[in-house]
């Protein structure tokens, strides 16, 4: 079962699901933005510049949680020589990077305003930089080498390496003094430094950038299983 699918199957149910996925995005964007824009309050410290935390937060969020994915289906590709988590895997790396480059750039903007500076040697978004270079790395590595047996070999080895650097930048506001403050939301408790007037649209922006992430996915996994069809095969 792992080492092989029915592309055929496969391919009829992700060849119709962007048009969903994309009505869904749309409709949580539109909530989305109005709440961030419109609804929720200014921060009485940071004044409207808080709001580019509805970009930030989500865009760091989902970036080390791909990454994470990448890392996973990189291990279940060793173990299982399932050649389609490859494929997953190589799928969700775009987004991954965008997301990555746009928390590096949204922190900067916000930085500027809240620390007096674009860009400081911060442990966490030094963290996130080396994340972005791994992810670069990764992307890479999937042009350079023409070879499929190699190419994947390369990449799972660049995803297990890179996921170390996840924990860091996760709890580098804990182990480290740095700029950034320690989390103010925690999964595993119902406690949130966040008020839910702010807490909400964070929540949905999240989902938003969910949902934009899938489609890209979507669209890129799409264009691999047509690839692999047009080679005449049924499987991988």
């Amino acid at each position: 079962m792992f080492n092989s699918f029915e592309l055929n199957k496969i391919f009829a149910i992700t060849s119709k699901a962007p048009k969903y996925v994309l009505f869904l995005l749309i409709v949580v964007l539109t909530i989305g933005l109005t709440e961030a824009l419109v609804l929720s309050p200014e921060d009485y410290k940071q004044s409207d510049a808080v709001r580019i935390m509805y970009v930030h937060v989500p865009a760091a969020w989902l970036s080390l949680g791909i990454f994470l994915s990448l890392a996973l289906l990189s291990v279940g590709s060793f173990i299982f020589k399932n050649k389609n988590f490859g494929l997953i895997a190589k799928s969700l790396a775009p987004s991954g990077f965008v997301f990555n480059i746009i928390a590096l750039v949204t922190g900067s903007i916000w930085g500027k305003p809240t620390w007096g500076t674009w860009w400081a040697w911060d442990a966490r978004i030094t963290s996130m930089l080396i994340l972005a270079l791994f992810y670069g790395m990764y992307l890479l590595a999937w042009r350079i080498y023409e070879d499929k047996e190699q190419v994947i070999k390369v990449t799972s080895l660049i995803a297990i390496l890179g996921v170390v650097n996840v924990p860091i930048i996760k709890f580098s506001v804990d182990w480290w003094n740095t700029l950034h403050q320690p989390a103010s939301i925690n999964i595993l408790s119902i406690n949130t430094a966040i008020h839910t007037s702010m807490l909400i649209p964070l929540g949905i922006m999240t989902a938003a950038f969910a949902l934009f992430s899938l489609l890209i996915f979507l669209m890129k996994y799409n264009t691999e299983l047509i690839k692999v069809k047009n080679k005449g095969l049924d499987r991988l």
